[in-house]
């Protein structure tokens, strides 16, 4: 089977246009969906019909005219003389509504260009060529109401002056103002009825994005809409609870556990305490602290930290701390705070966040950079240092749970691993994410953006 070849870069490049300039909502879309078949189709006919309306009526016009003007030939051809001239125009202006005057002989006026889109210049001048067969001249734009005509009769020039509507078709503007008042009805009728329709899912919508940052469902959620609709939003609640119902499960076994290995803890250094000093007892009570610091480890990536309420945080107080650590660990911190200070996140969360990845910076950089940037809805919070980095290729592995690079730097060096996983999944549970690459500096360059 031959295969095609690629697309001319012309219908390459429509997609692409199509799609940027295509609007992104589901309600703009729909009415594209609606109006844009309805108005091809009226256009369409629209075209085919005043096409063959103008056309059609225009000739049978313009044919009776002409007709008329034959007649006014054959009467002043049949009766010649100057005593004949007013009852012809009487019977001309009475019975054939045209306006005719006897002009001494003389040369027709020069023929000027027809419009392009003007069929009566075309018809009609046909029509005098096969009924009169005579020289003649037409004015059809002179005048918006009357049409002149000239001809040459040899011994005498017949002007003749009719009225524009006895030979074209003018009342055509009805057909367009009934077609555009059934579009516009038909068109509020289809905005009305897509705006209640897609009202649902944007609620639906809105209750899921408000569940993934953590935020509570709107209170006025309730399934709507088509039945499609209901039964998403159906399965949506039932899909909630289950979570709400997991997380409940596990933050309770969570406490149980802590509680329980803090106690046995607590136990170690009791014992350890009635030891007698020496290396045996250091070398335990480093094991001890060790395994304290890997549990509360565990416990912050297992903990789910959603149920902490959305609130506000002045991102200042917050990086005044970072600039107080860096001068106990003599490093250098430049601090930038692009817009309102103030972001509406989940305060505890957040700062571990951030924490988190400023600390990373500071444990394998000389020098961070750390730039806050409050546009909009969005804030974005860029740390860069000068440190050794991670190779691109493993930047998606740092933020597996438990993995530790060996030659990198990882957020939790001799720890557990789970640093970046904690920083990604504060993150992406407000609606955010962390991303990794290279730095202006040589060091690492983590990028947080979120909704606030």
């Amino acid at each position: 089977m031959p295969r095609l070849g690629p697309l001319p870069r012309p219908l390459r490049i429509l997609p692409r246009f199509v799609q940027r300039w295509m609007p992104k909502g589901l309600y703009p879309r729909s009415l594209i969906i609606i109006i844009a078949p309805m108005v091809l189709l009226q256009g369409v006919v629209a075209g085919v019909f005043m096409e063959r309306h103008w056309q059609l009526v225009t000739q049978r016009l313009s044919e009776a005219v002409v007709r008329d003007i034959a007649g006014v030939i054959d009467m002043i051809a049949t009766f010649p003389g100057p005593e004949n001239e007013a009852a012809i125009k009487r019977i001309a202006e009475d019975k054939l509504d045209l306006n005719i005057e006897i002009l001494p002989p003389g040369p027709l006026p020069p023929s000027e260009p027809s419009p392009f889109f003007n069929i009566l210049d075309d018809i009609l001048s046909d029509e005098l060529e096969d009924q009169i067969g005579r020289p003649f001249w037409i004015d059809t734009v002179g005048q918006s109401r009357i049409v002149e005509i000239r001809v040459d009769l040899g011994d005498k020039l017949l002007r003749v002056f009719a009225r524009r509507n006895s030979a074209y078709a003018s009342n055509t503007h009805i057909f367009i103002v009934w077609m555009v008042a059934a579009s516009l009805v038909l068109l509020i009728i289809a905005i009305l009825f897509l705006r209640n329709q897609i009202r649902p899912i944007q609620a639906l919508a809105a209750a899921a994005e408000s569940f993934g940052r953590g935020q509570a469902m709107p209170p006025d959620f309730r399934p709507r809409g088509a039945s499609e609709v209901r039964r998403a939003s159906l399965a949506f609640m039932q899909m909630r609870d289950r979570i709400e119902r997991q997380i409940e499960q596990r933050t309770a076994m969570l406490a149980g556990v802590s509680h329980d290995l803090r106690t046995v803890l607590t136990r170690f250094r009791l014992q350890l305490a009635f030891l007698p000093e020496g290396e045996d007892r250091d070398e335990l009570d480093h094991d001890v602290d060790e395994m304290a610091r890997m549990l509360e480890g565990y416990l912050a990536f297992a903990k789910d930290e959603s149920g902490e309420d959305v609130g506000e945080l002045d991102l200042e107080p917050l990086f005044a701390r970072f600039a107080a650590d860096a001068r106990l660990k003599n490093k250098k911190l430049d601090i930038d705070i692009i817009g309102d200070p103030r972001v509406t996140v989940r305060p505890d969360s957040f700062s571990r966040l951030v924490t988190n990845i400023v600390a990373n910076a500071m444990r394998h950089g000389e020098r961070v950079s750390l730039v806050a940037r409050h546009e909009g809805r969005w804030l974005s919070v860029v740390v860069e240092d000068d440190g050794p980095g991670i190779p691109a290729e493993s930047r998606e592995e740092v933020f597996k749970p438990f993995v530790r690079l060996d030659e990198a730097r990882n957020i939790d060096e001799g720890g557990t691993g789970l640093g970046l996983s904690i920083a990604r999944d504060i993150a992406r549970s407000h609606g955010g994410d962390v991303l990794l690459s290279t730095s202006a500096m040589g060091g690492l360059k983590a990028t947080i953006r979120v909704p606030a």
